[in-house]
């Protein structure tokens, strides 16, 4: 049995591509934390009566979740959620033309 090179080189890059999306989310949750720690730190030293912090946190928070949705929401079945919704859109519109 002969291994198709063609293929064997498409999956390194995606294998390649699922990795560097990897690290990326990675770099943006250790950013995340490390802000939020110093941020936490600022707001309970300058203004301790007045909790600011819960908004960035939460704000960016959310950021920070759909980051990792985009990157680990995959599943077994093929891709991730939007590239499953992006097949049904294309699926979709060429069976209306």
């Amino acid at each position: 049995m002969e291994i198709d090179p063609v293929n064997e080189h498409e999956k390194a890059a995606k294998a390649a591509q699922m990795v560097e999306a990897m690290t990326g989310f990675y770099i943006h949750f250790v950013v995340y934390a490390l802000v939020i720690a110093l941020l936490l730190a600022v707001n309970y030293f300058a203004s301790p009566e007045i909790w600011w912090v819960q908004w960035v946190f939460l704000g960016w928070g959310i950021g920070v979740l759909a980051h990792w949705l985009l990157v680990f929401g995959s599943s077994a079945s093929g891709g991730n959620w939007i590239t499953r919704w992006q097949l049904r859109k294309i699926k979709e519109i060429k069976d209306k033309m």
